[in-house]
């Protein structure tokens, strides 16, 4: 890689979610397993909620242009979309929720993720930012909606 100026460099830092990315062995799990960490430490709901908006906003934002500076299509160093597909999945699960669904959550969303179930397919083969993140994006929704339709169905787990 090239000298990158200070804004790609930031770019990098914050697409491999600071290093994360260049993990040798399943960057994206590793990424993602950073998002569980961050679910458990984060004890406020609120917080938790503008923590993951932020990062999806982010990842959008900048996913094209990491993918440019590594010049490979939906690079596996870029592991942001990972990371907030991850966070998308425990959204509105409350801090006192059985520990059982911190690792449901997680391989389920893998899961969902490497499946590519419609439309997230198609949304993968957007360009750019938009097919890198987007499909991450459906995972975590996907994780998210089955997460809360088993705690609506057994209210008591």
């Amino acid at each position: 890689m090239k000298k990158l100026s200070k804004k790609d460099t930031i770019v990098v830092l914050i697409s491999t979610l600071f290093g994360v990315g260049y993990t040798p062995l399943c960057p994206g799990t590793a990424s993602c397993v950073v998002a569980v960490a961050l679910f458990i430490l984060i004890k406020s709901r609120i917080v938790f909620f503008f923590v993951t908006l932020a990062s999806t906003i982010i990842a959008f934002l900048i996913c094209t242009r990491a993918e440019k500076i590594f010049a490979e299509k939906d690079s596996k160093k870029i592991v942001i979309d990972d990371f907030s597909g991850m966070l998308i999945t425990y959204l509105f699960l409350p801090k006192d929720i059985n520990i059982l669904f911190i690792p449901a959550g997680f391989f389920l969303f893998r899961m969902l993720d490497m499946l590519k179930i419609p439309p997230a397919d198609k949304i993968e083969s957007l360009p750019g930012a938009k097919g890198i993140v987007g499909d991450d994006v459906a995972a975590g929704i996907y994780s998210l909606l089955v997460i809360q339709a088993v705690r609506f169905i057994f209210p008591i787990v």
